[in-house]
């Protein structure tokens, strides 16, 4: 089994040294070779790689037209010879001796092993409180939209290995940000295992963190939604909720002004005919693909899905009004998170 090891760089000319002498260490069993893709990097990252390459097996790409992590690691996938592709970064936040452990998994049977941060024995070291929040809040952000990754701790891990055989016929898009999570929505595979492992400090260089950074991974996150289908599938869920809108109001006009029956108890009815036009239209249509329960508890769960999100709706409308917003703002609030919170618990649960 070759084996790929793939890093993208930019300014990192003081971390490799160690960091090739650390995996030439650690793959000295292996037959591999070390592929450096260097977008031009100004302190002269891609010379001093080329200089290493008289004691390992270094195989370095200058990039002088083109820039991005992502696109430098497709980059590295096209010029690779392995078997298997390594995907690391150069700063040692990720140590190379977890690399045998991601290759071991590999040869267990996985398709993808990760180095996660996010499972038992993984951690981080000595962030600051809000990186950690950014972090989790990234990952839940990720796999809430893309129900496809919802099972893996880690899916925006910088740190990875996979055979090549997932990439086959993968069209992977070289404007996305987190690399990880474009492979694991286009990728073929059937098994993915996550090795836990601690992110550790910066060696040199400076960290790429940044407000720019977070509006990307927002923005590969919906493009991988859209080309999933799940962007579609929200917007046909609304437009299922807009038409439950308009059988509530035409029922309970109906019961209040031809049937005579009170208007506080006529809203029961009515509510619920609307609960069961929207979840024949969304079994029917938005959920078609995902029937794998029996319909009675597709049902059962809709209506909890609705009762949540009902709960969901009026505790923001009382908590905000409480506040001292006007009604029909807090009210609104409301409607959208409700919204939110029925979508996701119908798309993870229901037909999930």
């Amino acid at each position: 089994m070759k084996v790929s090891v793939i890093i993208p760089t930019y300014n990192e000319r003081d971390n490799l040294a160690e960091l090739f002498e650390r995996i030439n260490q650690v793959l000295k069993d292996y037959e591999y070779e070390i592929i450096v893709v260097d977008d031009d990097s100004p302190d002269g990252t891609w010379e001093f790689a080329r200089s290493l390459a008289a004691k390992y097996p270094v195989k370095v790409i200058r990039r002088t037209e083109e820039k991005g992590l992502s696109s430098a690691v497709i980059r590295g996938f096209k010029e690779a010879a392995g078997d298997v592709f390594v995907v690391m970064d150069a700063d040692l936040q990720h140590p190379p001796e977890v690399i045998p452990e991601l290759l071991n998994a590999i040869e267990k049977g996985a398709d993808v092993a990760i180095a996660s941060r996010y499972v038992p024995g993984g951690g981080v070291r000595n962030w600051y409180w809000y990186r950690k929040i950014i972090s989790k809040g990234a990952i839940m952000i990720g796999r809430l939209a893309l129900p496809k990754i919802r099972d893996v701790k880690d899916p925006v891990s910088g740190f990875f290995a996979l055979r090549r055989e997932v990439l086959e016929g993968a069209e992977l898009n070289p404007i996305g940000f987190k690399i990880l999570m474009e492979i694991l929505i286009k990728g073929r595979y059937r098994e993915v295992q996550e090795v836990p492992f601690t992110f550790g400090l910066r060696h040199a260089g400076e960290s790429k963190l940044g407000t720019k950074t977070m509006v990307n991974y927002l923005k590969h996150v919906y493009r991988l939604m859209r080309w999933e289908g799940e962007l579609d599938r929200l917007i046909k869920f609304t437009l299922v909720g807009l038409s439950g809108v308009v059988v509530n109001e035409g029922f309970l006009w109906a019961f209040v002004n031809f049937l005579g029956w009170d208007k506080i108890l006529s809203n029961i009815p009515a509510t619920e005919l609307a609960i069961l036009n929207n979840f024949t239209w969304n079994d029917l249509w938005t959920f078609r693909d995902l029937k794998r329960k029996p319909l009675w508890r597709r049902l059962a769960t809709f209506h909890v899905a609705a009762l949540t999100g009902a709960v969901v709706q009026w505790t923001i409308y009382a908590g905000l009004v409480y506040l001292g917003m006007h009604y029909l703002i807090a009210n609104l609030i409301g409607i959208v998170v409700s919204f939110i919170v029925r979508f996701l618990v119908n798309r993870h649960v229901t037909w999930g």
